[in-house]
């Protein structure tokens, strides 16, 4: 509806009602249609590739330890837009490693004073520096170099600042395409994401401003053996996007769990192109991006505006020994605390082995823009927990086959035009259906051993404690049901 009209329905009011109360209402009534009319968005980037030449090693993260970094195939960003609608302002950033901690996003929010909300995500890249102390030189000694940690949050918030600075009036589309042949789920059953969602947002002229694409792929092509820095095929997926609509774009992944990653020998016989090189993850990022092409070419208008949010830290039981002991050892920098059995009640502190069950603080974030559902999950979430898309009946030998359902995010929001933001504000690792989880024999699937995924999760009762705060969150919201 217009500001006009409106307005003129503002003044038919009922016989009686004196014209200075007439115009008080229209003058309480206007700021929230500007606001909508009014919405400004900017995108800026920040390079945090390390000095792979320096004194301090630069220890890759993913697979295994004692990966160091010999060199740079591309550099690494942080990717931010920021939304201003006039009455709040929030921010989207993700940076090209395998995960930021909530400490660290805390510290990053901490530095941007004059936001009402700010969502830090990682790509998961498997071929960045170690940011959270798992794959140094051993499995005894952090990875991480202080240093380096801290020019990823100066430059991060950096990066949010240039995007506002540059935010200018906008508008929005939205758009998908699914293609479940770009993924490879190696865990079973097998329950592929090959939905990608974009947002193209527009400049006052009707030019593109900027582009967000989420799509749920591990950015793992270029495997264990490479010691080039990279951000893997997100690199040239965010390239070659770029360069067809001449704007910036910030690259989100979603459902990453499962496992998604990239498909096994997908140009070996047509373009003789083996997996693990470079060359793959150049074609496999085209291939994304031409699916993005795809859902950007067919989106349709998109309400923006106004802006909402819900989000408040959550505890976390840390079920898993390997993660209390690295905890313990300091590998893992994070703060402990007695679990209280509710994930929205905080417990105290604890240090050490107190024989307590140890949780860590985390949070689980929902945002309204207008017409978009965003969920921030910190972590990586599986399809399953998704769409509801699971196994009737479980694997009887999975150790809790009988475990009620998760309610699914795409059920839990209240809308079709969604943005799911895995590894947002923390990653807590896999985020598995309890049903699922399989870490005690017999093994699910006849199997002599469990497939893997509890190893790195922090236990079975994650995904409803997830699931459940993302429900109160859009329940604190209460928006209109569509």
């Amino acid at each position: 509806m217009s500001a006009l009209r409106f307005v003129r329905l503002r003044v038919l009011l009922p016989v009686g009602l004196s014209m200075q109360a007439a115009l008080l209402c229209i003058q309480l009534s206007i700021p929230a249609v500007q606001a909508a009319d009014t919405l400004k968005v900017g995108f800026a980037s920040a390079d945090v590739t390390p000095d792979t030449k320096g004194a301090a090693p630069v220890w890759i993260a993913g697979y295994g330890q004692n990966r160091r970094a010999t060199g740079v195939h591309d550099p690494l960003f942080a990717r931010a837009v920021v939304f201003n609608d006039g009455v709040k302002k929030i921010a989207l950033v993700v940076v090209d490693v395998v995960g930021i901690q909530y400490p660290t996003t805390q510290e990053i929010r901490r530095q941007l004073d004059g936001f009402d909300y700010v969502l830090v995500a990682s790509t998961h890249n498997h071929e960045g520096p170690d940011v959270l102390g798992l794959w140094g030189p051993s499995p005894f000694k952090s990875g991480v170099d202080p240093a380096y940690l801290q020019l990823v949050v100066d430059r991060t918030v950096a990066a949010v600042r240039k995007a506002d600075a540059a935010a200018q009036p906008a508008t929005g589309a939205y758009g998908t395409a699914d293609d479940e042949t770009l993924l490879r789920d190696s865990r079973q059953p097998h329950v592929p994401d090959g939905v990608i969602r974009t947002v193209k947002i527009l400049s006052a002229e009707g030019k593109p401003a900027g582009l967000i694409v989420q799509w749920s792929c591990h950015p793992e092509a270029l495997g264990s053996d490479n010691t080039l820095l990279t951000a893997d095929f997100p690199w040239q997926t965010v390239k070659r996007l770029e360069e067809k609509y001449h704007c910036p774009v910030v690259y989100f992944s979603g459902a990453v769990g499962g496992l998604m990653t990239t498909p096994s020998n997908r140009y070996r016989e047509s373009r003789n192109i083996p997996d693990a090189t470079f060359e793959y993850a150049e074609a496999y990022g085209n291939e994304v991006a031409d699916l993005a092409i795809k859902a950007i070419e067919s989106s349709q208008p998109l309400q923006l505006a106004p802006l909402a949010f819900a989000a408040k830290p959550i505890s976390v039981p840390l079920e898993n020994p390997l993660y209390r002991v690295a905890q313990m050892a300091g590998i893992l920098k994070r703060e402990g605390h007695a679990w209280s059995g509710d994930f929205e009640v905080i417990g105290g502190p604890i240090k050490g082995d107190s024989g307590t069950m140890v949780a860590g603080l985390s949070e689980v974030a929902y945002l309204r823009f207008g017409q978009l559902h965003i969920a921030g999950i910190p972590g990586e979430i599986y399809p399953e927990l998704v769409y509801g898309k699971f196994q009737e009946p479980a694997d009887p030998n999975a150790d809790f086959p009988d475990a009620p359902l998760e309610k699914p995010v795409m059920k839990l929001l209240p809308g079709d035009k969604t943005l799911l933001i895995g590894l947002a504000n923390d990653e807590l690792g896999y985020i598995i259906p309890k049903r699922q989880w399989d870490n005690v024999a017999p093994f699910a699937y006849g199997r002599k051993k469990s497939q893997y995924g509890e190893e790195n999760s922090c236990g079975p009762l994650m995904a409803g404690i997830l699931l459940g705060a993302l429900e109160h969150r859009v329940n604190e919201l209460a928006p209109p049901k569509k």
